[in-house]
């Protein structure tokens, strides 16, 4: 999957916090507090992110609404494993990350690769 620039991360952010799809103008509100941006700007990003893939579009009389393809989840576990690509030797990279994680995120590993075993 490919990677996100800061704006687009900014958008995505608050499509992915939303429970419904969104039009440019509610994204240009949500982001009003933090960045002095051009509505257009905001649909530039939109229209960019919907080729990219990120995003599927409907028509809701003139206006689009925006709703995510995947859940951020989704896309962060994409740019993790892309991560792993990217060394030479997977296995210490994956081990590297297992041993750098708290106990916590430890316990949830091993509940969910207990889950993937099977049962036996």
């Amino acid at each position: 999957m490919k990677g996100l620039g800061e704006l687009e991360r900014s958008v995505m952010e608050v499509l992915w916090a939303r429970p419904d799809a969104a039009t440019a103008r509610d994204v240009s509100r949500a982001l009003a507090d933090d960045r002095d941006l051009a509505h257009t700007t905001v649909m530039t990003v939109l229209d960019r992110l919907a080729k990219k893939g990120f995003l599927q579009r409907e028509r809701d009389g003139r206006a689009w609404r925006y709703h995510p393809v995947a859940s951020k989840e989704d896309y962060v576990a994409e740019l993790m494993l892309g991560a792993l690509d990217l060394t030479g030797d997977r296995d210490a990279a994956l081990a590297h990350f297992a041993r750098s994680v708290s106990g916590d995120e430890a316990e949830l590993l091993r509940q969910v690769l207990a889950e993937l075993e099977p049962p036996g």
